[in-house]
């Protein structure tokens, strides 16, 4: 028997920057006004703001606490101990994950407040009733306009108009830790492994793996191949034995690796479809 299911996806803060001012001793100069900005603070601005939105995307996000307006911690939003609420912002869109379904909406920094559009997500029911109510719990506070602090050791803090107070810390992104964008792939991931040759693990099983194609409406192009002994490691996926899947990956290249590793690191994007074979 098999069952398959499916899964499609169709502050930088803005920092104050405190000018002194001048010396009330310093003598005046003809024709110009020592209070006024400096020509260059609009542009330095900009580059501030520019500056700010690579941190943001250059980092996932992970939920580290939340509390409400009485300081009391929002436990609605730990329904997952394991894997904790993570935010993803990607070219003017803000994307969560570790939730019951997967959630996403755009959004815009300006002047140390993050505002994010009503957002959208997949329809994935879950049993169990904590996690469906996580979906609510995030969406309902994570809408709208929120006020944005950096802290010193570079968490993210966010500010409800309600007063809850959600702290997020950074861990760079792959593409940070790469040094530049991966390769998107599709992997097909058959449902057992096999055993591989390996010269320094005993009795290794390895993945077995083949590459597919998809076109622009997410149909399948041309035949896949034998599949065929994986023996890299995919971050983020762990195989269930009898589970086959299809996985979007990023494929990096890795720079100098040493001489027994890999030069390709694969880094899981999100799993396209499961299949449970019996």
């Amino acid at each position: 028997m098999k069952t398959t299911r499916k899964l499609m996806l169709t502050l930088p803060l803005a920092l104050l920057a405190a000018c002194s001012n001048p010396s009330t001793d310093a003598p005046a100069v003809s024709g110009r006004d020592d209070l006024a900005p400096a020509p260059t603070a609009a542009a330095d601005q900009k580059a501030v703001a520019q500056l700010d939105a690579q941190r943001l995307q250059g980092n996932h996000w992970v939920l580290d606490s939340a509390t409400d307006a009485s300081g009391k911690r929002i436990d609605a939003l730990f329904a997952r101990a394991d894997k904790p609420v993570t935010l993803d912002f990607v070219d003017g869109r803000l994307a969560v994950s570790n939730t019951c379904n997967r959630m996403g909406g755009g959004y815009t920094l300006a002047d140390g407040t993050l505002s994010v559009s009503p957002m959208a997500s997949t329809m994935m029911a879950c049993t169990d009733q904590a996690l469906m109510a996580l979906d609510k719990a995030v969406g309902s506070r994570l809408e709208g306009a929120l006020k944005t602090e950096l802290g010193a050791e570079g968490q993210l803090t966010l500010r409800t108009a309600a007063g809850d107070v959600l702290v997020f810390s950074p861990q760079p992104t792959a593409e940070t830790r790469f040094g530049g964008p991966g390769e998107t792939v599709f992997i097909e991931v058959a449902a057992q492994t096999k055993p591989c040759p390996h010269p320094m693990i005993r009795d290794k099983q390895c993945l077995q793996t083949r590459e597919i194609q998809f076109d622009d409406n997410g149909i399948k192009q041309g035949t896949p191949g034998a599949f065929e002994n994986f023996y890299d490691v995919i971050e983020g996926y762990t195989h269930e034995a009898g589970t086959r899947n299809v996985l979007r990956v990023k494929r990096f290249n890795v720079a100098n690796p040493p001489a027994d590793a890999s030069s390709k690191a694969y880094v899981l994007d999100m799993v396209v479809e499961s299949a449970t074979e019996k």
